[in-house]
């Protein structure tokens, strides 16, 4: 016998994106959405924010890494970028540690 359907209390309507936030903040969305109807959908054009630093390297590195990026005809911060996620994601993997076997 299915689940009888709770009746879902209607969304407010508010003023300004701050307030739709404190209210969403306080109550539960399960009192006004019914979310076995949600779909999951992909935003393939978006892309992540932004900011911008000020970042000081030695000339040398700076040239280095201006004719990496030239010979792989990508600019320059691009491939900064590629290099910075590679290493984070480095820096983020558990670390094996050897058995003793074959220590």
């Amino acid at each position: 016998m299915p689940k009888p359907r709770k009746k879902l209390k209607p969304i407010p309507h508010f003023r300004s994106h701050d307030e739709a936030g404190e209210f969403w903040m306080t109550h539960d969305t399960t009192e006004y959405l019914d979310w076995s109807k949600a779909r999951r959908v992909s935003f393939p054009n978006l892309r992540p924010s932004t900011a911008t630093i000020s970042l000081r390297l030695p000339q040398g590195l700076l040239d280095e890494l201006r004719t990496l990026a030239n010979q792989r005809d990508v600019p320059y911060q691009s491939l900064l970028k590629v290099y910075l996620a590679e290493r984070i994601a480095q820096e983020r993997r558990p670390v094996r540690r050897r058995s003793r076997a074959s220590a």
